[in-house]
């Protein structure tokens, strides 16, 4: 598991599942389909993701499927930052 996944865990758990170890959530739990996350929850979780890794949310396009798991969330953020970084580097060159 890496970092961002026992951040996102350990974020979900607090917001969504009190009382469950970040520990027993897997990375693969399909939060959408299980009713962890609902549709408003969704949105707080996209703005959770958008500040906490200063992904620029109006540059991308949002794809529920995108937040459907701990995963995906580490696989959007980790593409996302790729992104925001190498469009950085570029601005500085």
């Amino acid at each position: 598991m890496s970092s961002h996944q026992r951040e996102i865990s350990e974020y979900l758990v607090t917001r969504y599942l009190p009382g469950t170890p970040a520990t027993e959530l897997p990375g693969d739990y399909d939060l959408l389909d299980n009713g962890v996350v609902d549709s408003l929850s969704l949105l707080e979780l996209v703005g959770w993701v958008s500040e906490r890794y200063a992904v620029a949310l109006d540059q991308i396009d949002l794809n529920p499927d995108d937040f459907r798991s701990v995963a995906a969330v580490d696989r959007f953020i980790a593409r996302n930052t790729r992104v925001r970084d190498a469009a950085l580097a570029a601005e500085k060159e």
